[in-house]
């Protein structure tokens, strides 16, 4: 009997569910014209930038990337610079110190954070949820959240302010953050794993007792789909898996790291690089979007406050330390040098993206991509003219490929409202939205 496969988003094995990309040689003609759901990620950068070396000089497409862009020269066609947007609830506005906390509560909601340190933390719901509220009932996740630091729901870490404000980007409710995930295989089995319940663990067990990897269990059921698909899609499935079997790889090495290190604390699958650490969420985020395992995205690389030292570019000082600079030139040269490091790994995650093919166009040409901050000059603790980069062509509804500054003080939250309009939320407004940003004119 042939399966149904022209309705198959999944490949099924003991304890296994992984997840499809879509293939136009089992769609319906009519249904192959609009097979590419619109995605939105959020990727939030710490402590600041060094603006002088972050701001082109020109707007419009006619212009040049700064020092702290240039990694992004082979994407530059498929990113728009955002100049000029302002985070007006993460100043103090009463509220005393405390604006690296207020960086990260402010950056999604819009909102004011409550200044407690106590259970009583309030702030807003975040774009990202406002948005997986509408669409994430299409998907097996309605949100995936990521993070390269350890979670935190509690304690006082910033003047006052509560842990959750400063280790959280979404928020479900006003005073329930989504916890994100730290380690790279923990989100790896929440994306791929599936099954009856309890019958994940006792694959993953299975799995690893046998040293198996996950692709190994759903082999037969790959097989009977191959034989359906074109010479294309049979392609396309080839790299989607060996894409699975190389993050599988890169967590069994950093498993095999942690168990080998004698007396040293850190939590299994988690790479010892932080650079490929970072790499290896952006692995997992495109292939949530690619399989349509979820359309809305969160990662905070760092909390805004974070002491992370860079001594692989030079730069040993605690990265919060020296964002007070001063105005020294030896502090300033080191934050851009910090800047230029995490602007190419984001170059990576958006290379990544537009190597994906997808209908008539790439996963690029359908995502919506924040990569910003809370503050942009950190000597001063400024949440005016952020750093703000938007990268994807949003299924044809965005312009890439320029600088555009916004009108003075332009609320951030303009931006986010055209982003919801783009995913199909009618929203009349959104945290201290004035209006909304024109991001394709």
């Amino acid at each position: 009997m042939t399966p149904n496969v022209s309705r198959r988003r999944f490949l099924r094995g003991f304890g296994t569910l992984i997840a499809l990309p879509a293939f136009e040689s089992l769609a319906a003609p009519a249904a192959a014209k609009n097979m590419s759901p619109l995605r939105m990620a959020f990727v939030y950068g710490p402590n600041g930038r060094n603006m002088a070396h972050w701001t082109p000089e020109r707007v419009g497409e006619d212009y040049v990337l700064p020092r702290s862009l240039k990694p992004l020269e082979p994407v530059k066609s498929s990113i728009q610079v955002i100049s000029g947007l302002k985070h007006g609830k993460a100043f103090a506005n009463g509220d005393g110190g405390g604006d690296h906390a207020r960086a990260n509560a402010t950056f999604l909601t819009g909102m004011q954070a409550k200044k407690t340190a106590g259970a009583d933390i309030r702030v807003g719901i975040s774009v990202d949820q406002v948005a997986a509220s509408a669409v994430g009932q299409l998907t097996k996740l309605p949100s995936l959240e990521l993070s390269c630091d350890e979670a935190r729901r509690a304690g006082n870490c910033d003047s006052g302010y509560s842990c959750a404000y400063q280790f959280n980007l979404a928020w479900k409710t006003e005073s329930s953050p989504m916890t994100p995930e730290r380690d790279p295989r923990l989100a790896f089995e929440r994306l791929f794993g599936g099954g009856l319940a309890g019958e994940a663990d006792i694959a993953r067990a299975k799995r690893d007792f046998y040293n198996r990897s996950i692709l190994d269990f759903v082999n037969e059921d790959a097989s009977t789909l191959r034989k359906h698909l074109g010479t294309t899609d049979k392609q396309k499935l080839d790299e989607y898996m060996s894409s699975i079997r190389d993050i599988e790889r890169r967590l069994s090495a950093a498993d095999k790291v942690a168990k080998d290190m004698p007396a040293y604390d850190k939590p299994t699958g988690i790479p010892q690089s932080y650079e490929q650490h970072i790499r290896t969420m952006y692995d997992l985020m495109t292939l949530a979007f690619q399989t349509d395992t979820t359309r809305i995205s969160t990662f905070l690389l760092a909390h805004d406050g974070s002491n992370r030292a860079f001594p692989e570019i030079g730069v040993p000082d605690q990265h919060h330390g020296i964002s007070h600079h001063q105005n020294d030139p030896d502090k300033l040269e080191k934050i851009a040098k910090i800047d230029e490091w995490y602007n190419r790994q984001f170059a990576y995650f958006v290379e990544k993206l537009k190597s994906v093919k997808e209908g008539n166009g790439t996963l690029l040409d359908h995502c919506m991509v924040v990569y910003g901050g809370g503050i942009s000059d950190p000597d001063l603790h400024s949440h005016g003219d952020l750093p703000v980069l938007l990268a994807g062509g949003g299924n044809g509804n965005l312009k890439p490929g320029r600088h555009i500054r916004a009108n003075y003080d332009e609320p951030m939250c303009n931006l986010f409202l055209a982003m919801l309009d783009r995913m199909g939320v009618n929203e009349e407004r959104f945290g201290d939205s004035t209006g909304r940003l024109n991001i394709i004119g």
